[in-house]
């Protein structure tokens, strides 16, 4: 007996797949392609998002903080945090003035207090989805992509680019954190 779970996807369609093309929420666009550059890197960003939450959906508190391996504190959970933390971090290079407050504390807090409880799970997603909606409105307000804010002179467009780049990544460490609890995969 192994204790690794077997390989599965709900889709049919197309097996490496997380889910049918009817099913799976990052296909809404009946439409074309979005037009401009704002809004291709909004609807990328948008689909990363729903990749995250589509990786930790169906599982219990347990399961969202698991950890992948020793030493690492990484979990789905915990990425969740962090990336609540990230969206609220970028905020901070927009502005001249003081610092946000962190959301959870000293450095690696999100991952270290991603624990298997309820009423943590609840908080870390309604804290994700404030985040970045402060933040799609802090953004939104500089319609010149090229424009310069902040202390550090970051263009707008970096940052936006920066945004997908996080989520892609984490992304990436979401799928193979999920395949780890129960065998789940594809994109």
């Amino acid at each position: 007996m192994s204790d690794q779970h077997a390989r599965w996807s709900l889709a049919t369609v197309y097996p490496d797949m997380w889910a049918d093309p009817d099913d799976d929420p990052r296909n809404n666009n009946d439409g074309p392609s979005p037009e401009g550059e704002r809004a291709t890197l909004q609807d990328c960003l948008r689909d990363y998002r729903l990749t995250l939450r589509m990786k930790c959906a169906g599982l219990d508190a347990e399961q969202l903080a698991r950890r992948s391996v020793p030493p690492s504190t990484m979990s789905l959970l915990g990425l969740v945090r962090h990336l609540a933390e990230v969206e609220r971090d970028w905020r901070n290079w927009i502005t001249d003035g003081d610092p946000l407050p962190k959301l959870y504390g000293e450095k690696d807090a999100d991952f270290h207090g991603a624990v298997a409880e309820q009423p943590v799970v609840d908080v870390a997603f309604s804290d994700l989805e404030r985040e970045q909606a402060a933040t799609d409105a802090a953004l939104a307000e500089y319609p010149d992509l090229g424009e310069r804010v902040g202390k550090d002179k970051i263009a707008v467009r970096e940052l936006m680019v920066h945004r997908i780049d996080e989520y892609a990544r984490h992304c990436g460490h979401a799928d193979l954190l999920r395949e780890c609890i129960d065998g789940r995969v594809g994109q």
